[in-house]
């Protein structure tokens, strides 16, 4: 049998930045190439990032994406690489965009995959299964392809396929099968969710079957606005073998050898498949580099725990909205609360100390041990830490409006998100905020004020999860000899938001233990009301967390970004109308 040594590059490109993620290519196929690689692919959309979102309309960053791909090809023959095949994710197009009026049926934008050699496109696939659901909207960017591109490299016959190609049965899969392809290359860009990972090992198996050939999975990582990338790359055998998987929230460099099935007696042409494809050929004749000296097993990396997935996820998401945007640090506001901390753990974690402002804003109703715990943290993880007192700035106000109750608690915490975003446009910070999902679904927050800021690294986080969260990095720290970073008393302390005497988040809603399993219900599993009953729940006390939920849909239109970790995240896949009369009612 012929062996083919395989590298899968799982990197973090950025969207948009063409000649940037062009380097990227170029610096990993020639680590690769040192490896000795005779194939090397890359992730899905790598050349433009992923996703680009309405940037598929402007005629000229299609354009731009086709001419890299063509500057790509003679670059990396310039580097000396052109021996070696590389396949690589970009956009292209056969068309205008299907939103002009100039469109054209079953042509327009494609989300694309190419197989360089020699200084040349030499052959090219478009993704077949286009998802529509969740944070997808790819029927709304891109036209189906319909062909599938054999390309005999190296005496062996190997197919492209794109991401959610993989996560339908049928359609290239099959196809493959039915064309005697040995290896089927899946570039993807699969966004993170929590356990997602243990449903992608067997979604690659079953295509393995399906198609009869091995299957090679690279996926990219790094963030990208809410979306956050784990890498977790790997290749799989017809059989179902694991070879090799790679770490999870890294760049990795995965090379493998395969023994994989010489290349069939098919003759050279078009033909039909199942599922309505088409099929079309490509011959590489030149010979490919040899491997040289064997290379060493990839090896099998094993997922991590729940909660250190998470804290990888969050951390990964943070530190790149911040540089790929370029902020300079962040500024987030230190209450000695379980959510700052977490948060200000977070940041410290992505960008070092040196890079985060921790502000304590303490009022008349703060209390000591919220000062202490703040300023502790402050110690313990080295960052900046600043006092800015504001009951002068909150008696100034209260002197010149008659304000009670609610509204007094509200100046406050506005006062404070007046005072992170002053020092935003003073210094340069990215203003974080703090509120956990919990908080978000039930409208638990004062807009424009501890709702302020430009990302939320918890958004997407259960109030329940960032206890554990907090719990398991400080566990973390110990396993590895560190000071852990959050202080037991934030861990431990009833949660308030100290707006007014004695105040606990209990006082209004229900403990954190029955609200969110409520919640989890609702929002990520669209359980109405009889489903939440009809599951344990108390009757009343779901009437009056649906009705929180209901009703705080303009807040949430309006909070920050964040990384998303969960199924159901609010706002690319929660979508509801937020003037809406629809309330659930009992049977």
């Amino acid at each position: 049998m012929p062996t083919l040594r395989l590298a899968l590059c799982q990197v973090n490109p950025s969207v948009g930045d063409l000649a940037g993620n062009a380097e990227l290519i170029r610096s990993w196929t020639a680590r690769a190439a040192g490896a000795g690689a005779q194939l090397v692919a890359f992730p899905e959309m790598v050349l433009t990032g992923y996703p680009v979102e309405d940037l598929v309309f402007r005629r000229s960053f299609v354009a731009a994406s086709k001419a890299a791909l063509e500057s790509l090809a003679a670059a990396l023959a310039a580097d000396g690489l052109g021996e070696v095949a590389v396949v690589v994710g970009y956009l292209d197009a056969d068309g205008p965009p299907q939103v002009s009026g100039d469109a054209q049926p079953g042509r327009g934008a494609r989300n694309a995959a190419a197989l360089l050699h020699g200084g040349a496109v030499v052959a090219t696939y478009f993704k077949h299964h286009l998802p529509n659901y969740g944070v997808f909207d790819e029927d709304r960017y891109f036209v189906p392809g319909d062909t599938l591109t054999v390309i005999r490299l190296g005496g062996v016959d190997v197919t492209l396929t794109i991401c959610e190609d993989l996560w339908q049965a049928g359609g290239p899969f099959a196809a493959a099968r039915a064309a005697g392809v040995g290896l089927v290359v899946n570039i993807n860009g699969s966004p993170y969710e929590l356990n997602k990972d243990d449903l992608r090992l067997p979604m690659v198996r079953r295509r393995a079957a399906e198609a009869g050939a091995t299957i090679a999975y690279v996926n990219l990582t790094g963030g990208q606005d809410e979306l956050v990338f784990e890498g977790d790359s790997m290749i799989v055998t017809a059989d179902g073998t694991l070879l090799t998987r790679a770490p999870q929230f890294v760049e990795h460099l995965l090379v493998q050898d395969l023994e994989l099935p010489a290349a069939g007696a098919a003759a050279t042409g078009d033909g039909a498949l199942p599922d309505g494809m088409r099929l079309t050929r490509v011959t590489v004749d030149a010979e490919l580099p040899a491997p040289g000296q064997p290379t060493d097993a990839g090896g099998v990396i094993e997922p991590v725990a729940d909660e250190a997935e998470v804290w990888h996820a969050l951390v990964l998401g943070l530190r790149d909205y911040v540089d790929k945007n370029r902020f300079p640090s962040v500024v987030l506001g230190l209450s000695g609360g379980i959510d700052s901390a977490v948060v200000a753990a977070l940041a410290v974690d992505a960008l070092g100390p040196q890079r985060v402002v921790g502000v304590s804003m303490p009022s008349q109703h703060s209390s000591e041990h919220s000062r202490e715990d703040a300023a502790d943290l402050a110690k313990r993880t080295g960052l900046d830490f600043r006092v800015e007192p504001i009951q002068p700035m909150v008696d100034t106000f209260l002197a010149n409006l008659s304000l009670s109750g609610v509204a007094v608690e509200n100046l406050q915490a506005r006062v404070r998100g007046v005072i992170l975003m002053a020092l935003s446009n003073q210094e340069g910070p990215l203003v974080l905020t703090t509120g956990n999902k919990s908080e978000l679904a039930v409208g638990y927050s004062t807009l424009y004020g501890d709702s302020v800021g430009g990302f939320n690294p918890i958004k997407d986080v259960w109030k329940t999860l960032v206890w554990r969260l907090a719990k398991w990095r400080n566990a973390e720290a110990t396993r590895r000899g560190e000071t852990p970073p959050i202080p037991e008393n934030s861990i431990g302390k009833p949660p308030s938001a100290e707006l007014s005497p004695g105040q606990l988040d209990s006082d209004t809603l229900p403990d954190y233990d029955v609200l969110d399993p409520i919640l989890i219900g609702y929002v990520d599993g669209d359980l109405g009301r009889d489903g939440l009953v009809r599951a344990g729940h108390d009757a009343a006390v779901v009437d009056k967390v649906l009705r929180m939920v209901d009703t705080a849909e303009y807040k949430r239109r309006q909070s920050a970004p964040g990384t998303k970790i969960s199924m159901k995240a609010f706002g690319r896949d929660r979508r509801l109308p937020i003037t809406n009369r629809w309330r659930e009612r009992g049977e």
